[in-house]
């Protein structure tokens, strides 16, 4: 049974949660150190194109799929042939396979590589080295690869972390800085920007900076900001929303200040698997209210294919605002001109 996210998690008083924080500190010391080992005892493979990484710092609700979307997107503008390659995770498939959204569902390749492959080429593997291989072989130019910051397997080219820049109401986005699970952290936060060519801080619409605490905790690694906006405004009319994304409450957020009449918010864990009685008890929620559902794109693509039609999907991108600065970067690891 997948858990919400313990809000806690994102809290730097540890007063909250103290006890949880407290219990949970061994098993910390036990996941760093194995993360540790793993990437210090990894070899990694030159797949014959560059890669680009868009990873994180804590466990989810980051951002990385709309950076990773928006590279792609970059990268595609400049005439470079990028693939997305992803774990596929919740998919059942080990791969390496072509994302087909046409043919297959998030069950079988994960809701965030069926996302990607609505805009273009996108790849999942186990394996990522084979699944690089596989991506180079079909025409890849470069790669670019979601959430792997903490895997090795491949030689990156340039690493990017994204990093939450909601800082409110005493959310920070490394909590305490505690490891995973007494804490959102993946690593330590010294260790992981230690590999980190750059930083890309995904801002909320409506905050009009990001902490400048927040920007000098990353010391000399490059900072870009980026803002998650929404695509299209949400539609007019009472909506009933619902997300099983790591960090629900920020949808709920973010749909109220793009203006959305939102009568009720149904948070679900990270990535969870809608059943029927979970849609029903949203929709006798939306008749309610003469409401209409919405929910996000990512959330949606993990929708049986007899409720998309009754669900709207709200889309986002992620817009950065030196967007020069941050082609610049990009053209450093895989050159324009050498396409």
């Amino acid at each position: 049974m997948k858990l919400n996210t313990p809000r806690w998690w994102y809290r730097r008083d540890r007063r909250h949660g103290a006890v949880a924080r407290t219990l949970l500190k061994p098993a910390s010391w036990i996941w760093a150190a194995a993360t540790a080992r793993r990437l210090a005892r990894a070899t990694p493979a030159d797949p014959g194109a560059p890669v680009i990484s868009i990873g994180n710092l804590t466990v989810g609700g980051s951002g990385k799929t709309p950076v990773a979307r928006e590279v792609l997107r970059l990268l595609k503008a400049a005439g470079v042939e990028a693939h997305a390659l992803s774990r596929g995770y919740g998919g059942s498939l080990s791969g390496p396979v072509r994302v087909d959204p046409a043919v297959h569902t998030a069950a079988e390749v994960g809701d965030e590589p069926l996302m990607l492959a609505l805009d273009g080429p996108a790849w999942i593997a186990r394996d990522r080295a084979a699944g690089a291989r596989a991506a180079v072989a079909a025409g890849a130019q470069a790669l670019v690869l979601d959430d792997a910051h903490q895997n090795a397997a491949l030689n990156k080219a340039l690493s990017l972390v994204v990093v939450d820049g909601e800082t409110r109401d005493d959310e920070w986005p490394f909590g305490d800085g505690s490891v995973f699970p007494s804490g959102p952290m993946r690593e330590p936060l010294k260790a992981g920007l230690a590999r980190a060519d750059g930083v890309v801080i995904l801002l909320p619409a409506d905050l009009p900076e990001p902490d400048a605490e927040l920007v000098e905790a990353f010391g000399d690694v490059p900072v870009f900001v980026a803002r998650l906006e929404p695509a299209a405004p949400p539609p007019p009319g009472p909506l009933v929303g619902f997300a099983g994304i790591a960090k629900p409450w920020k949808v709920e957020r973010s749909l109220i200040a793009a203006g959305a009449d939102l009568k009720d918010f149904a948070p679900f864990p990270d990535h969870a698997a809608f059943r029927d009685q979970d849609l029903r008890f949203l929709a006798e929620r939306a008749a309610q209210f003469g409401a209409q559902l919405i929910t996000t794109e990512k959330d949606w693509s993990r929708l049986p294919p007899e409720w998309r039609e009754r669900v709207i999907s709200w889309p986002v991108r992620a817009a950065f605002e030196d967007e020069a600065g941050f082609e610049a970067l990009l053209r450093s690891a895989a050159p324009y001109s050498a396409r």
